[in-house]
């Protein structure tokens, strides 16, 4: 085994089955540790025309600009305004980075494998789409989102 598969395989250790979560209202939700490069606090959105009601424009992140979401709009949920706890979690996913807009970040916790189960076959509302898995956590459940579907533009 080479010294780069080494350290990929270390890295991979640290981050399996680790997820940040975060709050959309009072509904706790997680994200693969591996897929976040950061989190910053509001900053100011440069809003672009004509895009889909959920994205909120685009920031300037040390030169980078970067789509930003606003996940709670994406769920359908009624409109909340910004506050000193919002922040934005920017990920990386695939070839791109965006970020996700999120009403407070609350921890980077580990899920055991055995405490993740499958969501309901029914859908019980209309952003079960987006949920993954639902992790089971001392203090409650965390809803692992999916962000292959979250990202999708099906709309």
């Amino acid at each position: 085994m080479g010294e780069n598969e080494i350290l990929e395989e270390e890295q991979e250790d640290t981050t399996k089955n680790r997820y940040l979560t975060f709050n959309i209202g009072s509904e706790a939700y997680g994200l693969e540790i591996v897929y976040v490069k950061e989190i910053i606090e509001m900053v100011p959105i440069t809003h672009v025309p004509e895009q889909l009601e959920y994205v909120e424009g685009i920031i300037n992140l040390r030169g980078e600009i970067i789509g930003v979401l606003d996940v709670g709009k994406r769920f359908k949920k009624q409109a909340k305004a910004y506050d000193e706890l919002t922040c934005i979690v920017v990920i990386e996913y695939r070839d791109y980075v965006l970020g996700l807009i999120v009403d407070k970040v609350d921890e980077v916790m580990s899920i055991d494998e055995d405490s993740v189960f499958a969501p309901p076959n029914a859908k019980l509302n209309h952003y079960n789409q987006y949920i993954r898995n639902i992790g089971q956590a001392a203090d409650g459940v965390v809803l692992l989102l999916d962000l292959e579907k979250l990202l999708q533009q099906n709309e």
